[in-house]
Order: C-alpha cells, then structure tokens, then sequence
C-alpha cells in the first residue's frame, strides 16, 4: 500500500484504512481526475463536508470521464489518490466520516 505521497503506509494503518466504514474505493480501472479540469480546483478537499452524490473524483477509463459519487454525506478525512495517477479496481479512493 501507498500513500498520495508514494511513501508505503504501515501495515496496521493500512489495515484500518481498508476496514473504514467510509472508504470509496475505485469501480474501475483507469486514471484519477481530482478536478474536471486543469485549471479547476479540486473537486473535494480534506475538510470539506459533501453531500450523498456529490462528485468526489474523476475516472477515466477507455476515454470516458466516469464521476465518482459519495455515497452519503459526511466530511471529507483523507483522500488517498494523487491526481492524474492509475487506479485499480478495488483501490480505496478516499474516506468520507
């Protein structure tokens, strides 16, 4: 497991981040869009407070932008992806709490 930053994370924090009740993980696999475009600011922020089917992120996948949704409503603990970087499916995303 990595973090944004690339730097591995422990194995007991890992766990707990794959265990969270608020963990989106990736539908697909593809590349993560933080914003709808270049020049936009991010979608979500750690701190922000979403709403269910608030766009969290972008996945590009076979040319297509898919909108990952929240699935409820909550604040925004800790996002786990970097922007323009390849996902798997199955990859945990983000947390919302």
């Amino acid at each position: 497991h990595a973090a944004a930053g690339g730097a591995p994370v422990p194995a007991r924090e890992a766990d707990a981040v794959l265990d969270h009740p608020g963990l989106i993980t990736s539908p697909m696999v593809g590349v993560v869009y933080t914003t709808g475009e270049p020049s936009s600011p991010p979608f979500v922020k750690v701190g922000d407070t979403v709403e269910a089917g608030a766009t969290v992120l972008l996945i590009e996948a076979m040319k297509v932008f898919n909108p990952i949704k929240a699935p409820r409503g909550g604040v925004v603990t800790r996002i786990l992806v970097s922007n323009g970087v390849p996902v798997e499916y199955g990859e945990p995303l983000l947390i919302i709490e």
